[in-house]
């Protein structure tokens, strides 16, 4: 187990992101010792992903959820809830969940959290205790398409009323039901 430098929670070695918070984990090429920076502030190795692949910051490439969270936040205000065309990659089908008897319609962001704490989809679910902070993921992924995984949520994943074993990718496609917790969404993907 390791502790996330952002929110100090424990967590699993060699995570992606901090279950908890959402944060986007790095860890030192010399050392091993997770961060969030260029450097490690023990030995001033550079920091990787885990498996050591470098992320780009080339347009279309993986963001960390705050990014997202900051890029969604100005699409609510700008674009009525919709992504802005620089988050939708070319050649990805439109991602769609949503429960009009709640309300809740969201379009698929790839690397997106869903969360009541973190991620661009937070307000939907901010009232919800059986959400987790950091439940699920979205992702596309080109051989498989849309995928959920869940991220060790407290109440679970649901696809088609199967539970989700964690940080599984699970595709998704037009008429399944994702269930976060005890909230039924219907996918449509176009």
């Amino acid at each position: 187990m390791i502790i996330c430098p952002s929110c100090k929670e424990e967590i699993e070695e060699q995570s992606c992101y901090c279950d908890q918070c959402g944060q986007a984990l790095m860890y030192c090429s010399n050392c091993g010792r997770v961060g969030t920076g260029r450097r490690c502030t023990h030995c001033g190795g550079l920091m990787e992903p885990p498996g050591g692949e470098q992320q780009s910051s080339q347009p279309g490439s993986h963001v960390t959820a705050a990014e997202i969270s900051r890029t969604f936040a100005t699409a609510r205000e700008t674009n009525n809830g919709l992504p802005p065309a620089d988050v939708q990659i070319k050649g990805i089908p439109t991602l769609t969940l949503y429960n009009p008897s709640l309300n809740i319609r969201m379009v698929g962001i790839n690397g997106a959290i869903i969360g009541r704490k973190q991620g661009p989809y937070q307000q939907l679910f901010v009232g919800n205790m059986y959400v987790s902070s950091v439940h699920a993921q979205l992702i596309y992924k080109p051989d498989s398409g849309w995928c959920i995984i869940d991220k060790h949520s407290s109440n679970g994943t649901k696809l088609n009323d199967r539970d989700l074993l964690p940080d599984i990718p699970m595709s998704i496609k037009s008429g399944d039901i994702v269930s976060l917790a005890n909230i039924n969404l219907q996918v449509s993907v176009n």
